[in-house]
């Protein structure tokens, strides 16, 4: 009877003799392996990347817009029928359920100047809790104060790009800039939050607070109207309700009726981000679905070229039966040629998927994230290939008949 150390070794010298043929049997799982870790490391990358991008935007968010003027039949968009105001915003953070945070918020484009230099960019009126809701974090100085909002301060927080192009390496804390024709002062510098998921600069942005914008830079015909309001949710299971609550209150403050059209419009970002999440899970499923099918093909090359290889050596096979070998024995043998055809390939397509990962990263720039649990994932579906199509030819060998077996030529 032989030993599994005995099978293992006269497979390893089986597979030495007939090197080429072993190594172009594994050509299949080499190239699907390297397929399902560049796939994976792709598709983890674009998730990773849009989990960043969603977490910049902040969590459990709620955007409400003033809803869309018409004119002539013509719907002019989000944001054009002023109908959302500051009490909007102060009784919808007093009276609906679950509610973190509430900040209102306007914005316009204005050319900021700074000795000689200028730059234009979006100017954000706000308060001190849009902060926190949208996630942007004080790099040095400070953010906002009541006395700030209650005051109608000309004070200001910029973002790195608007500090970079009109102050370069200087401390921007405590200059004096000019929004269109006003000082502000700086008091604040943002943290870098780069670009969002629609390729939006983050950082090149300003605030002031939302009673100076409304009293000295923005102007308006509506005094008190906002853009938007955002709202954060305490959580992702109570967000609903905030939203149920927040329609029922402007429903009620600004009088409409069952059958009349809301004057404005709630965007729940949290489904926005589940959907986008969702998205990209099954791409990736999707991808690393369609890299696996080329390890089915190595797969059944596989099965193909040990069928070649049974009828090869159907003569040693009857000579290890004489001499007491049993069809276990030469099933097993048979099983580790074809597990170790699997892992050998598995192992070095493992080596040239993290490269063209790599590659692919460093020439076109795409977001990657090579995961262990991918790695181990190629590799053991590449042994799960290698024993399920390489049992057949191996049944088959530990089938024949040792006297006929002794008399194939």
């Amino acid at each position: 009877m032989l030993d599994f150390k005995s099978i293992l070794k006269m497979a390893t010298v089986s597979l030495k003799i007939n090197r080429m043929r072993s190594i172009l049997t594994s050509l299949g799982i080499i190239i699907g392996v390297s397929a399902v870790i560049i796939m994976l490391a792709v598709g983890s990358g674009a998730s990773k990347k849009i989990a960043k991008d969603m977490e910049s935007m902040g969590s459990n968010l709620l955007m409400i817009r003033s809803a869309s003027a018409k004119s002539g039949g013509v719907r002019m968009g989000s944001g054009t029928k002023p109908t959302l105001t500051m009490k909007d915003a102060n009784a919808i953070d007093e009276k609906c359920r679950g509610i973190l945070a509430v900040a209102p918020y306007s914005s316009e484009s204005k050319q900021l100047t700074y000795g000689n230099q200028n730059w234009s960019t979006s100017v954000g009126g706000t308060t001190g809790a849009y902060f926190m809701i949208r996630n942007y974090e004080i790099d040095t100085g400070r953010g906002f104060i009541p006395e700030d909002i209650k005051n109608g301060t000309k004070v200001t927080v910029i973002g790195q790009t608007v500090s970079t192009e009109l102050f370069g390496d200087v401390d921007p804390i405590g200059k004096t800039i000019r929004v269109g024709n006003i000082p502000f002062k700086v008091v604040g510098l943002l943290k870098t939050k780069g670009s969002s998921g629609m390729g939006q600069d983050q950082d090149d942005i300003i605030f002031i607070p939302i009673t100076t914008a409304q009293r000295k830079v923005f102007g308006t015909d509506f005094p008190g109207t906002v853009n938007m309001i955002a709202v954060k949710a305490q959580n992702d299971e109570i967000i609903t309700t905030t939203q149920e609550d927040i329609t029922e209150l402007l429903k009620k403050r600004h009088n409409i009726g069952k059958s009349q059209e809301n004057d404005f419009e709630i965007r729940n970002l949290a489904e926005m981000q589940e959907t986008i999440k969702s998205a990209t899970k099954t791409m990736s499923l999707l991808l690393g679905a369609i890299a696996g099918v080329s390890l089915i093909v190595g797969g059944i090359g596989i099965m193909n070229i040990m069928l070649v290889s049974v009828t090869e050596r159907t003569k040693e096979i009857g000579i290890r039966m004489a001499i007491g070998a049993k069809a276990s024995d030469i099933r097993i043998q048979f099983l580790i040629e074809s597990f170790l055809l699997s892992m050998i390939g598995g192992l070095i397509g493992v080596a040239i998927g993290i490269i063209g990962a790599n590659l692919m990263h460093s020439l076109a720039g795409m977001n990657i994230a090579i995961t262990l649990p991918s790695i181990i994932l190629s590799l053991g579906f590449s042994a799960a290939i290698g024993i399920g199509f390489g049992y057949y030819p191996a049944y088959k060998a530990s089938l024949l008949n040792p006297i006929d077996a002794l008399r194939y030529e």
